[in-house]
């Protein structure tokens, strides 16, 4: 079968993306950034397996779409943190207080 390495890919992509989401808990684009990685792996995964039945790339794409629209959000709630605290670490944040 073809799409046991490329599960093999996407499993991995989600273990080094749960890794670095847990070992980044200071910086808000470590966490971003590991949270993309482990996105990946499930589109990857997602594209193994359905991607080549006819109808059911239809959620290859709505998924896709759905990571491209939290990477704008995550980008954009990143920038607005920059601007107003000016660092990107979560342990110098105080919640209500921008």
């Amino acid at each position: 079968m073809w799409f046991f390495p490329v599960m093999g890919v996407g499993a991995i992509g989600i273990m080094v993306g749960g890794v670095c989401l847990m070992s980044q808990r200071k910086s808000l684009f470590g966490i971003l950034l590991s949270m993309e990685v482990f996105t990946l792996g499930i589109y990857i995964m997602i594209f193994g397996l359905v991607c080549f039945q006819g109808w059911l790339s239809s959620v290859c794409l709505i998924f896709l779409a759905f990571g491209v629209c939290e990477a704008a959000l995550g980008l954009s709630v990143l920038v607005s943190l920059i601007r107003n605290s000016g660092s990107d670490y979560v342990g110098g944040l105080v919640l209500g207080h921008f």
